[in-house]
C-alpha cells in the first residue's frame, strides 16, 4: 500500500508537470478596458498578434468598457490567476484610484511587461475661435468654467488638462466622455472645445477637421514641427500616456516568465515599431522588474497629482 501511494503520488507529480509545462494550452484573453477604435485598443490590436506569435497561442482582445476603464479592470482583477486572462492597462490605473473612481489598483496585478509611450497633444475644436495656446488662454481667462473639455474623468485626459489649468491659473468646463472614441466624435461634432489627443489624430488636423494647440513634449515633434510644446508656452507640463500588459495577482512566477519572454519578443518586432509609428507612439519596453519599479514610481507620481489638483479621494 505504501508503496502504491509512493507511485500514485510521483505520476500526480509528473502529471502536473506535464500540464504545467504546456502553458498556454488554450486561447489567452487580452482585456482592453475601452472601446475598439480608441487608442488603447489601437496600440494593443497589432501587439496582440505578435504576442501570439511568440507564446504559441491564440491571443483574443476583449473590449470590456464602462466606468473610466473600472469595469475591465474589475473583471481582470477577479479572473483566475491562471495566465489565461492579462490586462492592457495605462496610467488611467492609478489616476481613477486615487480619484475615487475606481477600487482598482495597480497592486492587484503582476506587472508583466511595459510596450509604449505616447505623448498627450491639447486638441481643439475647428469651430473655437482661437487659432493658438494665447487666444484660448485669454478666453479662458475671461470666461471662467467655460471653456469645455472632453475627459474620461479621473483618467488620463482628465490629468492631463487639470495640470494645464493648474500651470496656467485658468478653469475649465468638464465633459465626461468614455475614452477616446467617443470623446473624438463629441470635438469632431463640435460639442466640445478641447480634449487631450495625440499625434494620430494629424490627418484630421490637415483636413480642417481639428486644431492642434500644443504638445506636452520637451521638445517639437519633427513630424509637425511647427506646433509649440506647452513647456515653450510657459506652461510647465509634459504628460504622456504608457501602456503594458498586467496579469491578475498570484499568477505563478513561471507562467509570467513565459509571458515576459514573449512580450519581449513581440515588443522587439520591427512590425510593432511600424504600427507604433502610425500611431504616433514610442515603443517603450519594459521587462518585469523594471516595470514592477515604474509602475510604483509612477502611482506616487499619480498620487501627489491628484493631491496637488484637488482630485484626491483616498
Amino acid at each position: 500500500m505504501k508503496r502504491f501511494t509512493v507511485v500514485f503520488a510521483g505520476f500526480a507529480l509528473l502529471a502536473s508537470a506535464s500540464a504545467f509545462a504546456v502553458y498556454p494550452d488554450r486561447p489567452i484573453k487580452l482585456i482592453v478596458p475601452w472601446a475598439a477604435g480608441g487608442d488603447t485598443d489601437n496600440i494593443f490590436r497589432p501587439f496582440a498578434p505578435l504576442l501570439q506569435k511568440h507564446i504559441g497561442q491564440t491571443v483574443v482582445i476583449a473590449n470590456v468598457g464602462g466606468a473610466s476603464g473600472t469595469k475591465g479592470a474589475k473583471e481582470a482583477k477577479d479572473s483566475p490567476p491562471d495566465g489565461y486572462t492579462l490586462y492592457a492597462i495605462h496610467d488611467y490605473i492609478h489616476s481613477t484610484y486615487y480619484t475615487g473612481v475606481s477600487d482598482v489598483n495597480y497592486t492587484d496585478f503582476e506587472p508583466v511587461c511595459m510596450i509604449s509611450s505616447t505623448a498627450s497633444v491639447l486638441t481643439a475644436s475647428p469651430k473655437t475661435p482661437w487659432k493658438d495656446w494665447a487666444g484660448l488662454l485669454a478666453d479662458a481667462k475671461a470666461r471662467p468654467n467655460q471653456v469645455s473639455v472632453g475627459a474620461t474623468l479621473g483618467s488620463t485626459s482628465h490629468f492631463f488638462p487639470a495640470l494645464i489649468e493648474k500651470a496656467a491659473g485658468i478653469k475649465f468646463k468638464y465633459v465626461s466622455y468614455e475614452g477616446l472614441a467617443p470623446r473624438m466624435n463629441a470635438i469632431l461634432g463640435g460639442h466640445i472645445d478641447l480634449t487631450d489627443a495625440n499625434m494620430t489624430q494629424k490627418g484630421k488636423v490637415e483636413a480642417g477637421q481639428l486644431k492642434f494647440l500644443a504638445i506636452a513634449t520637451e521638445k517639437r515633434n519633427p513630424e509637425l514641427p511647427n506646433l509649440p510644446t506647452l513647456k515653450e508656452l510657459g506652461v510647465n507640463v509634459v504628460y504622456d500616456v504608457n501602456r503594458g500588459v498586467v496579469a491578475p495577482k498570484g499568477t505563478p512566477a513561471d507562467v509570467l516568465a513565459k509571458l515576459e519572454a514573449s512580450c519581449t519578443a513581440a515588443a522587439k518586432e520591427p512590425a510593432y515599431a511600424e504600427a507604433m509609428k502610425k500611431q504616433a507612439t514610442d515603443v517603450r519596453y519594459m521587462g518585469r522588474k523594471q516595470y514592477a519599479d515604474w509602475l510604483k514610481g509612477n502611482d506616487d507620481l499619480n498620487k501627489t497629482l491628484a493631491k496637488d489638483l484637488g482630485l484626491l479621494k483616498r
